[in-house]
């Protein structure tokens, strides 16, 4: 069963392309420290079945998932993403 883990934070490029955005994710422990995976360890993280990714919105978790982009390239966002709004895009930068 795969640990489930509140994303927080991103860090993003400076690539326009929403598919491209995002270099890492991050959040909290149980413990209070800090915790933060480039999106290519959080990919291989979900796709192992290891981890599950979650983002609180209105009090209700809203899925991570691995999306591939037109042009083949894995990315995460969250399963209630049209294009806009994205969730994980909204999030504010982790430190």
């Amino acid at each position: 069963m795969p640990s489930a883990h509140q994303v927080m934070c991103i860090n993003k490029t400076d690539r326009p392309n929403p598919h491209e955005r995002i270099r890492s994710i991050g959040g909290v422990n149980a413990d209070g420290t800090r915790w933060k995976l480039s999106q290519e360890e959080a990919i291989i993280k979900i796709e192992e079945g290891r981890y599950r990714f979650f983002v609180n919105v209105n009090n209700k978790p809203v899925w991570v998932i691995v999306s591939t982009s037109q042009y083949g390239h894995k990315y995460l966002k969250t399963g209630a993403d049209g294009l806009h709004p994205n969730n994980l895009l909204s999030l504010p930068e982790c430190p």
